[in-house]
């Protein structure tokens, strides 16, 4: 349940009533539209989020005042909260990605030589990015031994947080660190489904491709960057570009849930991821490439020094179990002094027959 200090932006809908923005304040919804005009009358966040930082901060403050004295709705139906533009996901997590490098490549380094000089990531399916709570079907490919097409059997989950871009940015001009709150409205949580037998025969040399893209679930709530608590992030030997140096070194301070079924199997802290979000911002744009609203860039699997911090099946299991038709995975998150941020579910349907 969310506190009256964390409200987050969704958008929800009533019986056959328009779709419009809200507010999450503890077990109820704020109803923009009606407090704040027909400006909230949105089927998106695009709209508000593109008005930028200023606009952020005026009715943010004039929520804080509702949210004591306003009327809540509690019978809402909740709708993907922005329209993606283009999706980014990254490898930020050194423990993720060593553990993945010791299981594929024993006997060689498990990072890779590029790996600590910037943030690794690709161009993800902007169109499969789902609410929370849709179903995912178990997803077909080639894969070994064959190859065959056949359906997945390694299909696994990744724990990751998102960041939705509000403004966006000029083509041919980088946007720098010390600009992320200029252009980042909030954060979302995200669950990158990930078929590993798929991924693991296609992705060489070009990266993933069909192994990650039939769906990625977020969480129907975008939490404001103000919301977050900061600590000193992670140092990062070798010093890196200037283009990714950070005023302060600042991380957001967050622990997720992964629950499968209902159980918890891990906890993993976004505190001590090695690139940040600020860095990945900059290097997301490094070579001009233009930041539009809408645009969610997402962290990759965050994975923390125990074993018991791992965000996926795959390192949890070390390769050896993943899920069933019919698991329902939970990622849910916390702030450091412990506000909860929110969730997002899915269940495994089967493959088509």
């Amino acid at each position: 349940m969310f506190d009256r200090t964390t409200l987050p932006y969704g958008v929800f809908s009533t019986g056959d009533g328009p779709t419009r923005i809200g507010v999450a304040v503890e077990d109820g919804v704020l109803d923009l539209a009606a407090h704040l005009g027909p400006a909230f009358e949105r089927p998106s966040l695009n709209s508000f989020m593109a008005e930028g930082p200023q606009r952020w901060a005026e009715v943010r403050e004039q929520v804080r005042g509702l949210a004591q004295t306003a009327d809540l709705l509690h019978d809402v139906t909740l709708h993907l909260p922005f329209e993606v533009a283009d999706y980014v996901d990254f490898y930020a997590s050194e423990q993720h990605a060593t553990n993945l490098g010791r299981m594929f490549r024993p006997d060689g380094d498990a990072l890779l030589p590029n790996w600590k000089h910037l943030p690794v990531g690709y161009h993800g399916r902007a169109g499969t990015v789902v609410l929370s709570g849709t179903d995912v079907v178990r997803p077909c490919g080639l894969t070994l031994p064959g190859p065959e097409h056949r359906a997945s059997a390694k299909l696994d989950v990744e724990v990751e947080v998102g960041f939705v871009v509000g403004v966006g940015s000029e083509l041919g001009k980088p946007v720098p660190t010390g600009d992320f709150a200029d252009h980042v409205f909030g954060m979302v949580l995200v669950n990158d489904w990930s078929a590993r037998d798929i991924q693991s025969f296609e992705y060489v040399p070009l990266g993933p491709f069909l192994g990650k893209s039939f769906a990625t679930s977020i969480s129907p709530w975008v939490v404001p960057l103000d919301a977050l608590d900061r600590v000193p992030a992670p140092v990062q030997d070798p010093p890196v570009s200037s283009y990714l140096e950070v005023d302060g070194d600042w991380a957001f301070d967050l622990t997720l849930s992964l629950q499968r079924n209902g159980t918890e199997v891990s906890r993993p802290p976004f505190a001590g991821m090695y690139w940040t979000a600020p860095q990945m911002l900059a290097h997301m744009t490094a070579n001009g490439a233009s930041l539009r609203t809408g645009d969610l860039f997402a962290s990759g699997t965050v994975s923390g020094d125990e074993v018991d911090q791992r965000g996926s099946f795959i390192e949890l299991t070390w390769n050896t179990e993943f899920l069933a038709d019919g698991d329902v995975v939970t990622i849910s998150a916390t702030t450091g002094s412990g506000r909860y941020l929110g969730e997002v579910t899915g269940r495994v349907l089967p493959a088509p027959q």
